[in-house]
């Protein structure tokens, strides 16, 4: 049985290579439906890894109060202008928003293009420097990787002490421990109390790269206009989650004096929820992943059974003489089904390589977590024996029924 099975693979390969040209242009008429669908659906299964591993990392009992919320704007759709969240929100919301087993963490961008020294090391002008308070760490899902945290005494004293990104090793304390070292932003000088963990690059924004500091520190710093703040709210019981999110829903609707009628001028943003809508977002993208392929695979399909049928007429008398010799319907059948899967099979593996080419580099242009997708690639090949077995059912019965006399006669 195997040595039969193992003589129609060898008569398979020496078809295929005397129909070369026909041959290589199915492989990549499969090849290129099976790219679409490998390419595809690993950058989005590499997209959704980066934006879900960063939006997870607030935490599941997470909620922010924030400018707006985090939605699609239609095409010709107006977009609404919400102002800013100022200090003085943030201090009134703090003053009046007091809901159990709560804690509550302010914080905001000063710059983007901070210039850090550290005697005669300084970085490029690219660091980005927030102004945080005790609870931003917890609440964000940041961890320390060395050193310690900011205390309550810091950030209400304002001392001069920071956190620093992983990249700060790399660039100004190569061989140094960072630790109770200074630092130098804007001329104030701040001691290294704590280095946070590596979190890597999204969209091309290094995580890695900024300094925290106490945020009175940093409003004296940067005092440009219209600063926004974002407040982030974390509930140790995810049961309570609701109730705490509709107490800040009511207690910033009363900071910003909202009358009942009035619809909200900012956002409210649970990590869960921006997670579920990447993964509708994300779902629609791979639904036309499928589309395109299954459209290219189906002409596929079309183009495979057409070389299948050219080849068992131009082999006719070959047929005739197997049978001649004694070959069964099934023996002639098979030789056709294993020869159409062939070329199936080398379609679905050049179209699973180029597909993750495709989307490794996808994920490594946009610096995001790539990771193989198996089950792109098992349906893929799945896909291509399917279509192998449909594309050379008919030729494959065709030649099993050639009756042998008039085969032998063919010319």
């Amino acid at each position: 049985m195997f040595s039969l099975f193992r003589e129609n693979v060898l008569i398979a390969l020496d078809s295929i290579r005397t129909q070369l040209l026909r041959t290589i242009l199915t492989i990549i008429i499969i090849g290129i439906g099976i790219w679409a669908l490998v390419g595809i659906l690993s950058a989005v299964k590499a997209l959704e890894n980066t934006i879900s591993g960063d939006f997870a990392s607030m935490g599941a009992n997470t909620f922010n109060i924030q400018r707006y919320e985090f939605n699609v704007v239609r095409v010709g759709e107006r977009e609404k202008v919400n102002p800013v969240i100022a200090y003085s929100d943030v201090r009134d919301f703090l003053d009046t928003y007091s809901y159990p087993f709560t804690n509550t963490s302010v914080s905001f961008r000063g710059t983007g293009a901070a210039e850090v020294k550290y005697e005669s090391e300084k970085t490029d002008p690219e660091v980005q420097v927030y102004g945080v308070n005790e609870h931003y760490l917890d609440n964000t899902g940041t961890e320390i990787d060395a050193g310690r945290n900011f205390t309550v005494f810091d950030i209400e004293n304002n001392n001069k002490v920071c956190l620093i990104g992983a990249d700060f090793l790399k660039s100004l304390f190569k061989t140094d421990n960072p630790i109770n070292k200074t630092i130098s932003i804007r001329g104030v000088k701040f001691k290294v109390v704590g280095v946070l963990e590596s979190k890597g690059a999204t969209f091309g924004n290094n995580q890695d790269l900024k300094v925290l500091i106490p945020i009175q520190m940093a409003r004296s710093i940067f005092t440009q206009a219209k600063i926004n703040y974002t407040i982030s709210i974390k509930v140790d019981d995810k049961e309570m989650m609701q109730g705490a999110q509709d107490a800040a829903i009511v207690a910033f609707r009363n900071t910003r004096r909202l009358s009942p009628i009035e619809e909200n001028n900012f956002g409210i943003e649970r990590s869960d929820d921006l997670i579920n809508r990447i993964g509708k977002i994300t779902g629609y993208l791979e639904a036309a992943a499928w589309i395109i392929s299954i459209i290219t695979i189906l002409g596929s399909s079309i183009a495979l059974m057409n070389i299948m049928l050219v080849s068992v007429t131009e082999r006719t008398r070959e047929i005739g003489v197997r049978k001649a010799l004694g070959a069964k319907r099934s023996t002639i059948s098979m030789q056709f089904f294993i020869e159409t899967i062939v070329i199936g099979q080398f379609g679905s593996i050049l179209g699973i390589v180029l597909g993750i080419v495709t989307g490794f580099a996808f994920a490594k242009i946009l610096e995001f977590d790539f990771s193989l997708p198996w089950s792109a690639m098992i349906w893929a090949t799945i896909i291509t024996f399917l279509v192998a077995v449909i594309a050379g059912s008919y030729p494959a019965t065709k030649a099993a029924r050639l009756d042998p006399i008039e085969s032998l006669r063919y010319e």
